[in-house]
């Protein structure tokens, strides 16, 4: 039997190798046992799945609906592919134990995956998986058959994207975004986020253009992750036919990604904070910015502008999501596109970053590259780079802990001012520039992530950062 972890968000695997029907049913029933093993006080023996678009994700979580039944719990089936956060958000409506959503995110095609979500709508915390991998194989799988369970109102069949769709119109300004006119397109990426924006924004003055719309599990050949190499084709047709924006999700739908109207990459960092400044500029609010390790230094600056006090994490939506639990939060980031916003759910939501930049653009009245433009201005440039090179991952330590004592005085020239081990290791230089070496949660892969006032010194910290590797591997 394959050995099965939680990483970042969740269990993935590749479908019919270790993602099977067994090996679901083992994480199934696990999970049944660690809820029925802690109730939570408040909440109802009510679980809630969903899945996505991906080859099988439909019968995978018939099956998970079909043990839970079995071993006492009342389920809520989703009737289609799903985003993500409409999973979140039911369970949370609804004060159930928790939720699973069968998807594998932005992964290749080959993969499916398990994610867990908690009983307050949102990430499930660390030491919830730990509890449901504790659980494994100590108890046999039950089950109640869907056709039996549905009859004797064990599973109920529903769809939570109209709730979803209702939560995220009451989130923005919607008579403005309704009035404003905005042509934008969105792509989907062929993920479960296909359709959301018509719905949403239908009767309204929008003028919405889906992009890769269409049910593919093979995901047209690309992985559905909101990144550039992804968006060919997508920003080939904007040069053709010019937008005001056109905002991205990703497989399951929880993330966002974006391109200027004519085509133009838009990173997620810019995107975390456009919103930002929105929030605090526009809509007037404060509170506490939490964000991973791996977030834009800019955010720093933007904080410090409007005495915003700033929360750094670890790499995971799991950690902001503790955060955003404590209460006094503003926003969410993480570097990958996930972005949270407190009020709606202690999780991220692709839809609904894409639906408040929207509103960002109706508030401004001034086209995207201009508000760009004025970021730069305001607060200097900022070049991001990343890539993700294979390493073992039994070398893994040795590697972390040579980075942590042999950490450089400098990095091109400027001073290092501190050094982070919390979740890798990160140095930060006193001109703001920073390199951070970390490893996959779920595969033999390093990551090395860096920042600078351009993209030349970006790559000259990429390039350090794969001299440190070396060193090891």
């Amino acid at each position: 039997m394959a050995s099965i972890k939680f990483g970042t968000d969740g269990w993935r695997a590749i479908i019919a190798e270790d993602f099977t029907f067994a090996n679901l049913d083992r994480v199934a029933q696990a999970t049944a046992d660690f809820w029925t093993a802690n109730p939570i006080p408040g909440t109802t023996r009510t679980a809630i799945v969903g899945y996505d678009r991906r080859f099988l994700s439909d019968q995978f979580a018939a099956r998970v609906a079909e043990i839970l039944a079995g071993n006492g719990f009342r389920v809520t089936l989703t009737d289609s592919p799903t985003p993500t956060p409409a999973i979140s958000l039911a369970v949370k409506q609804q004060k159930a134990i928790g939720g699973v959503m069968i998807t594998a995110s932005h992964n290749p095609p080959a993969f499916n995956g398990f994610k867990l979500k908690a009983w307050y709508g949102g990430s499930a915390e660390p030491s919830l998986c730990q509890g449901v991998e504790a659980q494994l194989d100590t108890t046999p799988v039950q089950f109640t058959p869907l056709a039996e369970a549905r009859k004797s109102g064990k599973v109920f069949v529903k769809n939570l994207r109209k709730p979803h769709t209702s939560a995220l119109r009451k989130l923005v300004d919607f008579d403005l975004i309704s009035k404003s006119r905005i042509r934008f397109a969105h792509d989907a990426l062929f993920g479960v986020g296909a359709g959301c924006f018509d719905d949403l924004l239908a009767g309204t003055t929008c003028r919405i253009t889906t992009l890769n719309g269409e049910y593919n599990p093979g995901f047209g050949g690309i992985n559905p992750e909101p990144i550039a190499a992804n968006y060919g084709k997508s920003a080939a047709w904007l040069k053709r036919h010019p937008q005001d924006i056109c905002v991205v999700t990703d497989g399951d739908a929880d993330r966002v990604g974006g391109m200027l109207g004519d085509g133009t990459y838009l990173s997620t960092h810019v995107i975390n904070c456009l919103l930002l400044q929105h929030y605090v500029r526009n809509r007037g609010e404060k509170g506490r910015v939490v964000r991973s390790l791996t977030v834009t230094g800019m955010v720093d600056k933007i904080c410090s502008q409007f005495g915003l006090p700033v929360v750094e994490t670890g790499v995971g939506f799991k950690y902001i999501t503790a955060e955003m639990l404590k209460g006094g939060v503003l926003l969410g980031f993480e570097e990958s596109g996930g972005i949270g916003f407190p009020g709606h759910i202690p999780e991220r939501d692709g839809i609904a970053a894409g639906l408040l930049l929207l509103e960002m653009l109706a508030v401004e009245h001034k086209p995207l590259g201009k508000l760009l433009a004025a970021l730069e201005k305001d607060y200097g440039p900022h070049r991001f780079a990343r890539i993700d090179t294979r390493f073992p991952v039994e070398k893994r330590a040795a590697l972390m802990e040579y980075c942590k004592t042999n950490a450089p005085s400098r990095l091109l020239k400027s001073p290092v001012t501190d050094v982070q081990t919390t979740d890798g290791v990160k140095y930060t230089t006193a001109d703001g520039s920073w390199l951070m070496l970390r490893g996959s949660g779920t595969e033999p892969i390093l990551r090395i992530y860096a920042e600078a006032e351009s993209e030349r010194k970006a790559q000259a910290l990429l390039k350090l950062g794969m001299n440190l590797m070396a060193q090891i591997k």
